[in-house]
């Protein structure tokens, strides 16, 4: 029997009336997190799949994401080969593991799977679900705006008391920055049930009134074997069971009752809180432009335009004057690379492989560069060259005018995702395989390569930009150290792990001091230099929690950034205050783009791209 992944998008108009439900009984698994053959979770995975062959009453089944644990090509396939062989249909959703490290930027996924959502009608009820990310950037959970519009394409065509299930990886509370969007889309229908994953735990909750249901990992753990959930549908209940494949199923520890969801159209639930805004009247958002996709780089700004790309592959420029339309071009893939100019030749990477350089005036293509893999990494341009690394294991050296090679260096054990440094006489960048790289800059050639010890891939300096000064290399990792490396040799100076510091950074336009942005609520200082140095200075700005990888950018004695919480600061480092704070929306801001302190375009993960102005900043008391 083919299995089948279904992707139905519905297209007929239903009637009020909706069909009796009839019993019928589904599985449902989550967190499956395949990484090599032979290991634990391909083993729990098989042993899964064989128990619900050997059953007969298995409509199909159900996956809510983190189907592997990098999202790599080669995890993926192997769960697909997994998957395929179950003998009933089954619907499944990546999670943040799936997407968050994924070398293809999450493409791989719907190329394995043929969607990253579904939506199908089974015995009278609606099931639907779709991804939550985040994608290659880490930051809160949120479900892309291309999803969001979908689900609206669906709601729309649903009658209100038709009854639906929702699945997600997520649970639907503020661990999504966006949670609010779904449930006050959901509020307004039959939701009976929502499924999700990613706590590794079976648990009842409810969010904001539909009732929800957390499903167990389907990992081992401490215990013999791993283990699903079955769940039993009937005319009135929802039951929930776990199931130990091939031993026994448990006595049922859940019951939803299907039923017309209450629904109170006053009732207040928290959202997130704009106040901040008020607080520094002199900053304003001059202009505000809303992609209908996510926007996770950094927007260039040339020529009197903001030109960035967003997750459905469109390269879009805006007038710096009023963020009106000026060109688009479709690359029909997703772009996480934050475009580089020279003021004539705008380039940038893409999930389909290419290196694209277009005219920034009209985004015309001027060539296009064919790499083995995803494009995800970000262009520096100095001196007519690009520099570039990708998904396929190279990090290239382009001719600007021409688009040829110069040169190609083929080293690299994972992808690149961030913005190369330029420092002498070297290219300076880090990849998802543990490593810091250096290659000179004439011929490509490694002059050296750093780790920090660890062998936990997701350890990685990748997605910080390095800065440099004196001789002196300065990273910051997922391990939460601030490393000094010296740029000669790669050998380590020193380490410190004061402040909690995770993967963003900066340095002060005279090269004295570092700055980085750590977990909890801090600002945090070292003065640069070879011998080791506890923190010079701390700042608590009041973003409290903190883990994107947004870096730190000086201009004129003043310090910018952005947070997961869609809230950019500047402050004065020298007086370690806040000079203001503007709030664009609620999801992560990427690397600001600061054209004077005056003005700062932002772009959010949820796809604003924001021109700040402000009227008024001192530095002085």
């Amino acid at each position: 029997m083919k299995k089948l992944f279904l992707f139905v998008l519905v297209l007929a108009v239903f009637g009020e009336a909706y069909p009796q439900i009839k019993p019928f009984r589904f599985a449902f698994i989550s967190d499956t997190h395949i990484s090599a053959p032979g290991g634990p979770p391909d083993a729990d995975l098989r042993r899964t799949v064989r128990d619900i062959n050997a059953m007969n009453d298995i409509a199909f089944a159900v996956l809510t994401g983190d189907i592997t644990e990098l999202g790599t090509d080669q995890e993926l396939k192997l769960a697909h080969l997994i998957l395929d062989s179950l003998d009933v249909p089954y619907y499944i959703i990546p999670g943040n593991h799936d997407t968050g490290w994924s070398e293809s930027g999450g493409l791989s996924f719907t190329r394995f799977f043929g969607n990253d959502k579904f939506v199908f009608d089974h015995n009278g009820i609606r099931f639907f679900g779709c991804a939550s990310g985040p994608y290659v950037r880490m930051s809160d959970g949120h479900v892309p705006r291309s999803a969001i519009l979908w689900m609206d394409s669906v709601l729309n065509v649903t009658p209100k008391n038709m009854p639906l299930v929702f699945l997600n990886h997520y649970p639907i509370d503020e661990g999504l920055d966006n949670w609010y969007e779904v449930t006050d889309r959901l509020r307004g229908y039959n939701v009976i049930a929502i499924l999700c994953g990613h706590g590794h735990r079976n648990k009842a909750m409810d969010f904001e009134g539909c009732p929800a249901t957390m499903g167990r990992s389907n990992l081992r753990a401490k215990a013999a074997i791993g283990g699903y959930n079955l769940v039993d549908v009937t005319a009135d209940s929802l039951i929930f069971a776990e199931r130990k494949p091939g031993q026994e199923t448990l006595p049922s520890w859940r019951s939803i009752a299907v039923s017309k969801t209450p629904y109170q159209p006053d009732e207040i639930f928290p959202r997130p809180k704009y106040d901040i805004n008020k607080q520094y009247p002199q900053v304003k958002a001059k202009w505000v432009f809303a992609s209908d996709a996510n926007v996770i780089s950094t927007p260039d700004v040339t020529n009197g335009l903001v030109i960035f790309g967003n997750q459905n592959g469109t390269v879009q420029a805006l007038s710096i004057t009023d963020g009106s339309k000026k060109w688009a071009v479709e690359t029909g893939s997703p772009i996480f690379s934050s475009p580089a100019s020279d003021g004539k030749n705008l380039v940038l990477g893409s999930t389909d492989g290419n290196v694209y350089c277009l005219d920034p005036l009209n985004g015309t293509i001027r060539w296009k560069y064919k790499t083995g893999a995803a494009v995800l990494g970000s262009p520096l341009i100095s001196k007519g060259v690009v520099y570039i690394g990708g998904s396929d294991g190279h990090f290239r050296s382009i001719d600007l005018k021409t688009g040829k090679e110069r040169w190609n260096f083929t080293g690299l054990e994972g992808p690149v995702v961030s913005t190369p440094l330029l420092y002498k006489d070297m290219i300076i960048f880090g990849a998802w395989d543990r490593h810091l790289y250096a290659l000179n800059r004439k011929d490509g050639q490694l002059r050296w390569k750093w780790n920090n010890g660890s062998s936990v891939r997701n350890y990685s300096p990748a997605s910080c930009i390095p800065v440099a000064d004196k001789g002196i290399v300065y990273v910051v990792a997922p391990d939460r150290y601030v490393t000094a490396i010296e740029a000669t040799d790669g050998k380590t100076l020193w380490r410190s792990k004061e402040g909690g510091v995770r993967e963003s950074l900066g340095m002060s336009a005279d090269g004295k001091l570092i700055y980085g942005k750590s977990m909890q609520d801090t600002i945090v200082a070292y003065v640069a230099g070879r011998e080791k140095q506890r923190a010079a200075w701390k700042m608590h700005c009041g973003f409290g929690y903190e883990h994107v990888p947004s870096m730190l950018v000086e201009r004129d004695h003043q310090v910018f950034f952005g947070t997961r919480s869609g809230v950019v600061y500047a402050i004065d480092p020298r007086q370690q205050k806040t000079l203001w704070a503007y709030k664009l929306d609620n999801s992560m801001v990427n690397t600001v783009k600061v054209l004077s302190t005056k003005q700062v375009v932002a772009s959010t993960m949820d796809g604003k791209v924001v021109l700040l102005e402000v009227e008024e900043v001192s530095s002085k008391e």
